[in-house]
């Protein structure tokens, strides 16, 4: 929630704004409107949520002002049970005249910035949007936008709660008590149109602005709008019986019309004609027509008849295409309304598409179609690959690179650059009996570093032994060190993990401070969420308290949110779920610079899977995890806009025609790469995977910035679906986002591979070519400086070429 604060503001609205320094402390306002229970929600939790009262007040002058108003429950405490009982009373009265000789004059409350009041005059507003109460969102809402940009806290009406939707309905007659449903009903007082309190609150506005609902945004209000926005928001296109009017011309007016009476259009002059008026553009163009009942049913009837010839036609070729049985394959992963055209005896029912498909009524054509033909394509080529491994080895020499892995499209178009092969083979892991040939008998390796690495990124790492193998990864344990000395440093790196927990386990200056609270809550929410599919979280048994012991309290609640009674909306804790808060808040310690961010207890669970619960190992990967990613959780995100920029700096180089396209699809910022690279993919793949993966990325055996090269092979496996079906941002980000959890781990390795070696050569041919022309011309100005007598100055060398800019130059750097 953005709050409102007087540099946010126009000049007219500082001005007017409660608190402004000019007003002088004596000045009334007259209260006109006033309604209680409307909240403002700061943060996406319900405990955090301020209730106030929503005021339509009038400032008296020779041009009175009136404003609209919310101010916090707080800040009229603070005033007092006399400024508060005037508020009560305005909304109980909600019909009296503002003119009223009992008119109620208020003071309105000093403005603080934490506490999200604001008042504005109606003149500074220049739009609301108004969402009603519905399935999804019980409470409705209104968000304002002034006329200088800036925009007002969401205000949300807790009908439920309110005064004036608890109080009976008044009759001139009689009043009485009636019990109430939500939505109550409309009382007398009010508008018969009145449901929630957004609409209560919009026809009293309209007694002193002009409000526009708008034609194009159905939730869209204009207040005093100027003449281009009427004209805009007001005047449709093509009215709904626009075409009845031009058939009515046809020679089809007088036809006899087999429709039945009820269902014809209405006559041009009737009163009942919303459009009688010809208010759109289409209605103008025609010329005027007389008054008589000519019917255009027949017209529009063959009209329809057309259309429905045109749709039998295409569906019955679709059936008998999606019938044939070569497309029996395919079939399983069509849309569900396309499934129903496959035959006619029944076999797949229609059923419901939109609730089976998942397909809402909102989301883009595109990016559905996209995503079929991302289906279809995959089918196809496993099927391929099928095929291929049936047939025999046959001798052709064929132009493209098959493998079990897929067939990969090389960006060598401008030179003739030797084809890269992928060296990987996840089909052997570095298993236990591999890892043991690897060290002698005192614990010292028999091999290099390099190549310790280098194995590592080809093979992976069998789960039997990913909690030896890690810390040599991440650089925990020294590599060339034997185990004694490992021994000896690994105890320093135990003792200083308990001195850092001992700075905040059982000392309650340090847990009870406010930001430790404040930390402590974070770290909460985050661990109880976070890879609960997992057995070790999955339990729901909570950790058991030693009661004697006071440390061993402070600990059982270190992990627990500091409210006690938000544990309820909360998934339940166990023991391994505090332990694993217990480092990440130990982190907040070691780190204090940077401190928790949230994202890390994605990076944080799956070390303390594999290391099976170990508290001092798990943190001490995490602290190497966190000092190859510290950059992507700074909190500006220079770290994260600097690798984005990085990425499509490759993209231009890798794949000039997908950087074009997303250039014209406004989708050069990459954000649909964001979450693939802040937290390494950890949500995109499966669990398994995702060790899989971070494995060959903490290996550095190619680049230090390896995941850039995963997420641009992610791009190219699907940058023909991307050029061919989404053309704009939206469609990208959300195609993207649904990759989740469909994307197959190993041939994006090899493809990821693949093209860093592609980029490689790319760069060590053009750095020779530059040499080469730099020789020749060297070579030209020697012979020049020859034949030119006296010619002892040289000329100035030509200008380097920037195409590999030094950021690219560094994705060449591997690890140490």
């Amino acid at each position: 929630m953005v709050e409102i604060k007087r540099s946010d503001l126009s000049s007219q609205d500082a001005l007017t704004a409660s608190g402004s320094s000019e007003a002088s402390e004596d000045s009334k306002y007259r209260l006109i409107y006033s309604k209680s229970k409307v909240y403002v929600n700061p943060t996406a939790y319900a405990r955090d949520n301020i209730p106030g009262f929503v005021a339509l007040v009038k400032k008296e002058s020779a041009h009175p002002t009136y404003l609209l108003a919310w101010i916090p429950e707080t800040l009229l405490n603070e005033k007092g049970p006399t400024e508060w009982d005037k508020f009560v009373r305005v909304e109980e009265h909600a019909g009296a005249d503002e003119e009223d000789e009992d008119a109620v004059l208020i003071d309105l409350p000093v403005q603080r910035p934490e506490s999200y009041a604001f008042s504005v005059p109606l003149t500074s507003i220049y739009s609301l949007i108004v969402n009603p109460p519905s399935l999804s969102s019980w409470y409705g809402s209104i968000a304002i936008n002034l006329i200088s940009g800036s925009t007002l806290p969401t205000l949300h009406f807790h009908d439920d709660e309110s005064r004036s939707f608890h109080m009976p309905a008044k009759s001139p007659v009689e009043s009485h008590s009636q019990p109430m449903s939500y939505p109550p009903p409309p009382s007398d007082s009010a508008p018969k149109s009145s449901t929630w309190g957004g609409e209560d609150l919009l026809a009293k506005l309209r007694s002193y602005c002009h409000i526009l609902r708008s034609s194009l945004q159905s939730n869209l209000y204009l207040v005093d709008p100027s003449r281009e926005d009427i004209e805009t928001h007001s005047t449709p296109l093509f009215a709904d019986d626009a075409v009845d009017d031009i058939l009515a011309q046809s020679s089809y007016a007088n036809s006899h019309s087999p429709i039945p009476a009820h269902r014809r259009p209405r006559p041009l002059s009737s009163p009942q004609n919303s459009y009688s008026e010809r208010s759109s553009i289409l209605h103008k163009s025609l010329s005027p027509v007389s008054s008589s009942s000519a019917a255009a049913s027949p017209a529009r009837l063959a009209l329809l008849q057309s259309f429905s010839h045109i749709t039998r036609h295409a569906a019955h070729a679709a059936q008998q295409i999606l019938s044939h049985p070569l497309a029996k394959p395919i079939v399983p992963h069509l849309p569900d309304p396309v499934k129903s055209l496959v035959n006619a005896n029944g076999d797949l029912e229609w059923g419901s598409w939109v609730e089976k498909g998942g397909v809402g009524e909102f989301e883009s054509a595109r990016v559905y179609l996209a995503r079929w033909a991302r289906i279809v394509a995959e089918e196809g080529e496993r099927a391929r690959l099928r095929e291929a491994q049936a047939l025999p080895a046959g001798s052709a020499d064929l132009a493209e690179e098959d493998s079990s892995l897929g067939i990969f499209e090389l960006l060598q178009s401008t030179t003739k650059l030797p084809r890269p092969k992928s060296s990987r083979d996840p089909k052997h892991p570095v298993d236990e009996k591999m890892w043991r040939c690897w060290f002698g008998p005192n614990g010292t390796p028999k091999i290099r570093k390099e190549e310790m690495r280098r194995e590592i990124f080809r093979r992976g790492v069998a789960p039997a032994v990913r909690k030896e193998v890690w810390p040599f990864i991440l650089g925990v344990h020294d590599w060339q060190a034997d185990a004694a000395e490992r021994a000896r440093d690994w105890e320093a790196k135990c003792n200083q993990y308990r001195e850092l927990k001992e700075q905040w386990w059982g000392v309650p200056e340090v847990f009870d401070r406010q930001d430790v609270i404040e930390e402590r809550h974070r770290i909460d929410v985050d661990c109880r969420r976070t890879d609960r599919t997992q057995p070790l979280f999955a339990q729901a048994t909570p950790a058991t308290e030693d009661s004697e012991n006071e440390k061993g309290m402070h600990m059982r609640y270190s992990t627990i949110s500091p409210q006690l009674g938000d544990i309820g909306a909360q998934a339940p804790t166990n023991e391994h779920i505090e332990r694993l808060a217990s480092i990440l808040l130990t982190y907040n310690f070691y780190e204090k610079e940077l401190g928790y961010v949230q994202g890390m207890s994605d990076l944080c669970a799956p070390v303390y899977v594999v290391m099976g619960g170990d508290e001092e190992m798990t943190f001490w990967c995490f602290v190497k995890i966190m000092d190859r990613m510290k950059r992507n959780f700074l909190r500006d995100q220079s770290g994260m806009k600097q690798q984005l920029l990085t990425l499509q700096q490759l993209i231009s180089v890798m794949d000039p025609e997908l950087y074009r396209h997303f250039e014209k699809s406004d989708a050069l910022n990459l954000f649909f790469c964001f979450r693939w690279i802040l937290i390494a993919f950890k949500r995109e793949f499966p669990f398994e995977d995702v060790l899989r993966l971070w494995e060959v990325l903490w290996s550095d055996y190619y680049s230090t910035q390896f995941v850039l090269f995963v997420a641009l092979a992610v791009l190219e496996s699907h940058r023909d679906v991307i050029l061919r079906y989404l053309v704009e941002f939206d469609e990208i980000l959300k195609y993207c986002n649904e990759l989740s959890m469909s994307i197959e781990l190993d041939s994006t390795l090899a493809q990821a591979e693949v093209l860093f070696l592609s980029f490689s050569q790319l760069v060590a041919d053009i750095d020779r070519r530059e040499a080469e022309n730099a020789s020749s011309a060297k070579n030209l100005r020697q012979r020049r400086g020859h034949s030119v007598s006296g010619s002892s100055s040289g000329a100035p060398a030509p200008p380097k070429r920037t195409l590999i800019s030094d950021d690219l130059r560094e994705l060449l750097k591997a690890g140490q």
